[in-house]
């Protein structure tokens, strides 16, 4: 078997990956780098071009984030025999993230922002949606290729990430052995809000290919979903009962649903007035809707539990209603989790941020340089000011501002708890940056001296 990382494997970019198996070709996800614009955002497709004989047969979808799908429609494009493989829930959220992607794209190049055109446009994903084959959890499919020479099977697990996300267990024979490959996909083994922990399969495997996003993250593994969610709670009593404001900026798919949930317990529970207006606006609405139609058919911690059952007002459009929208106490859970300039986090964090009753409660990654990262340095840092959008310039910082884990990801201590569980021969590291991946590698090899560990660089290929 031949493994190679088409995105760039030291950064949390383009997740894509492709299998040889025994004349099958395979690529795991087909994302797109977020940090990225234009061709330079997508994986090295031209890498398989390159070798004679190669070719892919299957491509499995783990989730619809776009570092995991947004490139699916490309790899199409290179590929038009492809047959797609992904759950029922990452359908229909592809329906929503894979347009949403077009129209952002398309922004940008209006704004100026990007020169580059979008990558693909609605005509092809009404066309590719016919290649769309969904599968249930734990339920053996075929995935061998025109020309296999031994039956290629893979099955759904669970990841406990997002709605709908999977690991993939792969198996096939190799000289008359059976042979397991794992891939873990973004994992997370504890359960969140709405929903449960990953399921994993039996031990052993062979081979386990596995994210190593928090590895880095010493502070991540010292934290409790329940201590987080205490503290995120008592933060929101402290700004409602002085009459604040507060912003929650949220990733649209994930967090946004998981956050609206802990608010709508902390309100069942009386920790929070059950009158204060929660607002909520643009996608994080429509993916709500796909949460609550497939809440008896994908994994729940409560199937009877409905996003749109949480008592919310749609954030007005015009700029008066927006602002009075802001007035007296009332907590707004708004996209995007990083702030960028143009999006309506941003906006509201710019009438926000210069008054101490208010407040900015960050619940996801911000990445270096992001405005919520500036934000939150600049609070940390007990600087007077903060640059939130180049066009509005400096504001001065007297808002509450405070940081909480609610990561859809297992910290680095729970992967390794993960590694016990499956017991492979090897691990192929993958889908953090080069610390976290070495981190990994460290403690893997120093808990399980029997194993081979596996570093890939993006385009090379390693046996396995």
């Amino acid at each position: 078997m031949i493994i190679i990382a088409l995105g760039d494997t030291n950064t949390i970019g383009a997740s894509c990956y492709f299998l040889k198996i025994e004349g099958t070709g395979l690529v795991l996800d087909a994302g797109a780098d977020p940090d990225a614009e234009g061709p330079a955002s997508l994986p090295g497709f031209q890498i398989i071009h390159n070798n004679p004989g190669w070719y892919v047969d299957h491509a499995i979808v783990t989730h619809a984030h776009h570092d995991h799908i947004g490139a699916l429609p490309v790899l199409v494009e290179h590929f038009p025999h492809v047959l797609i493989h992904m759950t029922r829930a990452t359908r229909d959220l592809a329906g929503f993230v894979l347009p949403a992607s077009i129209r952002l794209q398309r922004r940008r190049l209006r704004e100026g922002s990007s020169v580059h055109p979008p990558l693909f446009d609605e005509e092809q994903l009404d066309l590719m949606s016919y290649l769309y084959l969904t599968h249930e959890f734990e339920e053996p499919f075929d995935v061998s290729g025109l020309r296999a020479e031994t039956p290629l099977t893979a099955q759904f697990y669970f990841s406990g990430h997002i709605l709908g996300a999977a690991g993939v267990l792969l198996t096939f024979e190799e000289e008359d052995q059976e042979r397991r490959v794992f891939y873990s996909s973004d994992t997370n083994l504890r359960a969140q809000s709405i929903i449960p922990g990953g399921r994993y399969p039996k031990a052993p495997v062979d081979v386990l290919i596995m994210e190593s996003t928090l590895g880095a993250d010493p502070e991540a593994e010292l934290t409790t979903r329940r201590s987080e969610e205490r503290k995120f709670q008592q933060a929101l009593q402290r700004a409602i009962e002085r009459g604040g404001t507060v912003l929650v900026p949220v990733f649209a798919l994930g967090r946004a649903q998981e956050i609206l949930a802990l608010i709508d317990r902390f309100k069942q529970r009386g920790h929070l007035p059950a009158d204060v207006p929660v607002f909520t606006a643009g996608g994080m609405r429509a993916i709500a809707d796909i949460y609550d139609t497939t809440r008896y058919n994908t994994p729940r911690l409560n199937p009877d539990f409905q996003v749109y059952g949480v008592e919310q007002r749609r954030m007005p459009r015009s700029h008066t209603a927006k602002r009075n929208a802001l007035e007296g106490p009332s907590i707004h859970v708004a996209s995007s989790g990083m702030m960028f300039e143009g999006s309506l986090s941003n906006w509201v964090a710019q009438h926000l941020v210069e008054d101490e009753e208010n407040a900015i409660f960050l619940v996801g990654f911000a990445k270096e340089d992001s405005p919520a990262s500036r934000l939150l340095e600049a609070a940390r840092n007990g600087a007077d000011g903060v640059l939130l959008d180049k066009r509005m310039g400096m504001q001065p910082l007297h808002c509450e501002v405070e940081r909480f884990r609610f990561s859809g990801h297992s910290h680095r201590r729970d992967l390794i708890q993960l590694v016990e569980k499956l017991q492979p021969k090897k691990v192929v590291l993958v889908h953090g940056d080069a610390d976290a991946r070495q981190w990994m590698a460290d403690n893997i090899a120093f808990f399980y001296p029997e194993m081979e560990i596996l570093l890939p660089e993006a385009g090379e290929p390693l046996e396995v």
